[in-house]
């Protein structure tokens, strides 16, 4: 039957079917090494953060080469490390376009690349700037992140801060975020500002306010005597100098939105670096307080991560004061709302510094912390590595203990939404302990009960064990309560998990 006519009719129209679908694909611009322009084979992350080809790093270091981009950074190739998220990322987008995986790049290839380059960077500035857009970054990929730290030895900053109104579900919010359509398990926009913005020291003299508030009048394209001055204090080498320049920086960047725009640049953000890293705990706090105040702005957020700034605050979560720490989560938290700072922020180890100060005695050092897991955990890279470190069983321990409880559940759906996290979740006991949380429903507000059923809903997707220990921890009964009293978006999902439920029973008789 095969060899009559319809059959080979039949065989046509397949392999026309599959030639018409094996259209080469065109990659992300993050998967293309910037100096080879190529697909890459061996990703890695050198120590100003960017992602090359292995063999692309090579070549440079062996002809002494550092190229200069578009936006005039340059790369550190001291130490390489790789980037298996990224190569696993690019064999996965090949699988499902049907590309073929790169190929083993050629030495020499590359490195007459590199020679154009080379050559191309003694011409005119005319002429090498229409190279420029061969050389391009991923604001996904770690952009500038890593440089050689001095060690930060830190005492208990001196500075008080005063209470604000937490504006986590704030209405508004100048910008939120919300969860991607993609990942719809996850629940609730939330709000963007960091628990500890915007505070002065309460040793700062009226007519230091004043002195910030006329810095901040000044023309913003403009480099004024004040600012020449405030920069010179803070790169002083006088302690009280320092001071002074970064309580004023302090106060200036919480003055105006376009005054924070135009005052974080390189220059400025150079400066600030060993400030952050400073032995002395008013300038560190002051110091971190300022980069919280310039991470607002949207503009800011990846120029702030391309400086190198990240691994400071990761320095001051492990080891600093507890005003520090505040405000180094604050400024995590601000940076990780940019969706090109998120793997860059996970790559660079700020996952467990954040765990760990989940559990700090500062209730906004802890509210901030969780907030920047949210938002990292919204990119799948971040979930495994989170996953890997660990992170569950701590984190579905704390909806008991945690005054973080609606933060940790949001950090909870995250994970859920892939199978990694669902399965530690599930192991962790983390299907009665959320049963339990619904049932004791006097004790937990009405949105701490909707994201209860939002991580219940998320374990449910794509689990053969959710049904077993649903029925143990009897939350049927516990979900046709919330169908009938919860809110709307709580009664939808309680509704669709006691269908699923239904449906598996119902497919285990047959």
């Amino acid at each position: 039957m095969g060899s009559n006519g319809n059959g080979r009719h039949h065989r046509w129209k397949i392999s026309f079917y599959h030639r018409s679908n094996s259209a080469p694909k065109t990659p992300p611009k993050e998967f293309l090494c910037p100096i080879s322009g190529l697909l890459m084979f061996d990703p890695v992350v050198v120590s100003s953060g960017q992602t090359f080809e292995s063999v692309s790093v090579q070549v440079c270091r062996d002809l002494g080469f550092t190229p200069h981009f578009e936006d005039g950074s340059t790369p550190d190739f001291t130490a390489v490390i790789p980037n298996l998220a990224m190569k696993t990322t690019i064999l996965n987008w090949c699988d499902s376009t049907g590309t073929q995986h790169p190929p083993v790049p050629d030495y020499n290839s590359i490195q007459n690349i590199v020679h154009s380059k080379m050559k191309s960077s003694d011409r005119p500035e005319s002429s090498s700037s229409k190279l420029a857009p061969v050389i391009r970054f991923s604001e996904r990929e770690l952009l500038k992140g890593v440089t050689e730290n001095p060690p930060v030895i830190l005492s208990h900053a001196a500075t008080e801060l005063n209470h604000r109104v937490n504006h986590f579900y704030s209405s508004s919010s100048e910008e939120s975020v919300v969860v991607a359509p993609s990942s719809p398990l996850t629940p609730l926009p939330l709000a963007t500002r960091p628990a500890c913005y915007s505070y002065s020291t309460s040793s700062s003299s009226s007519a230091e306010i004043i002195d910030a508030e006329a810095l901040a009048q000044q023309n913003p394209t403009t480099s004024s005597p004040e600012e020449e001055e405030l920069l010179r204090k803070m790169r002083s080498n006088d302690i009280v100098a320092q001071e002074e320049g970064v309580i004023t920086l302090r106060k200036l960047t919480r003055a105006k939105e376009d005054t924070r725009v135009s005052l974080c640049s390189p220059g400025l953000l150079s400066v600030l670096k060993p400030l952050i890293a400073s032995r002395y705990s008013v300038v560190q706090t002051n110091a971190v307080a300022s980069l919280v105040n310039l991470s607002l702005e949207k503009p800011n957020k990846v120029l702030i991560v391309r400086s190198g700034i990240v691994p400071l605050l990761i320095d001051v979560l492990k080891s600093g004061s507890d005003e520090s720490q505040e405000h180094a989560a604050g400024a995590l938290f601000s940076l990780a709302l940019d969706d090109g700072n998120k793997v860059a922020i996970g790559a660079l180890g700020a996952l467990q510094p954040l765990m760990h100060t989940l559990r700090a005695r500062s209730e906004r050092t802890r509210d901030d912390s969780a907030l920047a897991l949210y938002h990292l955990t919204l990119i799948q890279s971040n979930r495994v590595k989170l996953v890997k470190l660990n992170a569950v069983p701590p984190l579905v321990t704390m909806l008991r203990s945690n005054d973080s409880v609606s933060r940790i559940l949001l950090i909870l759906c995250n994970l859920a939404a892939c199978i990694e996290g669902r399965s530690a979740i599930l192991d962790a006991s983390g299907v009665s302990i959320l049963v339990s949380m619904l049932r004791e429903s006097e004790l937990h507000s009405e949105g701490t009960r909707e994201k209860c059923v939002a991580a219940l809903f998320a374990l449910a997707h794509g689990s053969m064990r959710f049904k077993g220990l649903a029925k143990e921890a009897r939350a049927v009964e516990v979900l046709r309560e919330v169908e009938e009293r919860g809110s709307q978006s709580a009664r939808e999902k309680a509704k669709k998990i006691l269908q699923m439920l239904k449906v598996r029973e119902k497919e285990e008789v047959r």
